[in-house]
């Protein structure tokens, strides 16, 4: 459906006057508007055409004109116009998401101890999300004449933001030119693909905003490896000590060493992507400190596309049963206590067997 730019201009008024009053909107009303040039007459004319066509609807004889879903359809497909994010909204989403990202580790420390209490062995906790975070739009808001705020909207719909200062003055045209080429070039993709190669593609065509790519581009992929990474706390790595398996100091030695972030990061890979709890038994375990003791995990989902595993490291004696059913209902409670827009405390860990 080919529209002048007269009826165009006339349409995408209509769709902004009802977004923003929701009542139907009059030929008077746009034509009040201060960027309109049309009269009264000529735009009540073109809401009649329109409205043939089906891009406006008349809900009332004599009343204002509203749009149809059709027009709708138009309007996003062709009239939109784009929105950047203010600074200042930009900085309130970020400090929302620092926020979550504090309470997640806060609860995560919390709970290891917990775990660790329960069953009186050491315990790890750890979140990570499921699958690798893209960006999925860039914004470039101009803080100055050689300040820039590049805003990434990610595919975990996270927000994060960085302040860039440039040698060389920017002007609106070229951050306009800057962001569509990053939205073409940049979105959709994981971190493994921000190559050299991409560089010098995007930089062959950033014109006068070239100099802004490079650190562009190390701060998106640099934040797609972060959003991949994983949280992870221990705790109670001292009560192994209590063990009679571990009055020897040098194997007791051996395997303290091996509660560190580097080697129980694989764990989650050999729980693999389903919920649920795994036992692993002596050589079964993926670090050799660990070839002498058993690990008992629970992988379980905390919403927003993320996944939280508990466990515990202890002698192949353990009580398996006690301590898996222990593990069930710290992830069970977890599970539901993520979902809540509120977090309540923590409930007491079951001290039965059978419970």
């Amino acid at each position: 459906m080919e529209l002048s730019e007269r009826k165009k201009k006339v349409l995408r008024c209509v769709v902004d006057l009802y977004i923003r009053t929701a009542e139907p909107v009059g030929s008077k009303a746009i034509a009040a508007l201060p960027d309109m040039s049309y009269s009264s007459a000529t735009i009540r004319n073109e809401m009649a055409e329109l409205t043939s066509l089906g891009l406006l609807e008349q809900p009332h004889t004599s009343a204002g004109r509203v749009p149809s879903a059709a027009g709708y359809r138009l309007y996003v497909d062709e009239l939109m116009e784009d929105q950047r994010l203010s600074l200042d909204e930009a900085r309130s989403i970020s400090s929302a998401i620092d926020e979550k990202l504090q309470r997640v580790d806060r609860m995560l420390e919390k709970v290891a101890k917990l775990v660790s209490q329960a069953t009186e062995l050491p315990a790890i906790s750890l979140a990570s999300r499921q699958g690798q975070a893209t960006a999925q739009r860039f914004d470039l808001i101009r803080a100055g004449d050689q300040s820039v705020i590049v805003v990434i909207m990610l595919s975990t719909e996270e927000v994060v933001n960085k302040l860039l200062r440039l040698p060389v003055a920017v002007t609106e045209a070229d951050l306009k030119v800057l962001a569509a080429l990053l939205n073409a070039t940049m979105t959709g993709i994981p971190a493994g693909d921000f190559t050299g190669q991409l560089l010098e593609k995007v930089m062959a065509s950033a014109g006068t905003a070239a100099p802004l790519v490079p650190v562009i581009m190390d701060f998106t992929a640099e934040t797609l490896r972060r959003q991949g990474s994983t949280n992870m706390a221990i705790a109670g790595q001292a009560k192994l000590l209590g063990l009679p398996e571990y009055r020897d100091v040098d194997k007791a030695q051996k395997v303290l060493s091996s509660f560190d972030e580097e080697a129980l990061r694989d764990l989650p890979a050999v729980m693999g992507s389903e919920s649920g709890t795994k036992v692993l038994v002596g050589p079964e375990n993926v670090a050799q400190e660990l070839k002498d003791t058993s690990v008992v995990m629970t992988k379980f989902d905390i919403g927003e596309g993320m996944q939280a595993m508990i466990g515990v490291v202890g002698p192949t004696r353990m009580d398996y049963a006690k301590v898996t059913a222990r593990l069930s209902y710290f992830a069970e409670s977890l599970s539901k206590l993520f979902s809540k827009p509120e977090q309540p405390q923590l409930p007491e860990a079951k001290t039965r067997q059978e419970e």
